[in-house]
């Protein structure tokens, strides 16, 4: 786990881990506009919390790239689920712009609801094709530049060594430095 700091006193973690188990206010579905939640991320949330967050989230489809819906999270433990698309349909090879606007649009999501702390998967990176180094440096950069208060800890979230690797590498780039050891509070966040 590592940590940097943001502009207004925010926190960006990288951890490695389970999305569906880190200890958040929101999760964040790299979904697409329908809604569908199958395979990837959205299949992981649909399987550990239910099908409910799935037919509730069909009941805004379709949903355009740039914006999100929240809905409940089922059996999770976090509040919410915000489902952030990344494509169209289920399965397409997305641009990075797409995984910007995601981003942005969960960013936007959670300092609507208020939600203290976010954690978001690499956006695209699964079946939308993109590199999960290049995914984190642009998500980076837009919570860098993210101007609301909250939420105040974003968290990206790795499945396993490489993706974790990968995910700091990007967000090396976009911040700089090596990052720093996490508060002791974030540190019981996975």
């Amino acid at each position: 786990m590592r940590c940097w700091n943001l502009p207004g006193g925010r926190v960006l973690a990288v951890v490695k881990g389970d999305i569906t188990a880190v200890k958040v206010d929101a999760i964040v579905n790299p979904a697409n506009s329908l809604m569908i939640m199958g395979g990837g991320v959205a299949g992981a949330i649909k399987r550990a919390g239910g099908e409910e967050i799935e037919r509730e989230a069909m009941k805004y489809a379709p949903v355009p790239v740039g914006e999100a819906v929240v809905t409940g999270a089922g059996r999770l433990s976090v509040k919410a689920v915000i489902h952030a698309p990344t494509m169209e349909r289920p399965a397409m090879r997305i641009p990075l712009e797409n995984a910007v606007k995601a981003a942005r649009a969960a960013l936007n999501a959670a300092s609507r609801e208020g939600f203290e702390s976010i954690a978001l998967p690499a956006l695209g990176a699964g079946v939308g094709g993109l590199s999960v180094r290049d995914v984190a440096r642009e998500m980076a950069r837009v919570a860098r530049d993210f101007e609301a208060s909250k939420p105040s800890v974003i968290v990206f979230v790795a499945r396993g060594n490489e993706a974790y690797n990968d995910m700091v590498l990007g967000v090396k780039e976009a911040l700089g430095g090596e990052g720093g050891e996490c508060p002791a509070r974030l540190r019981e966040l996975v």
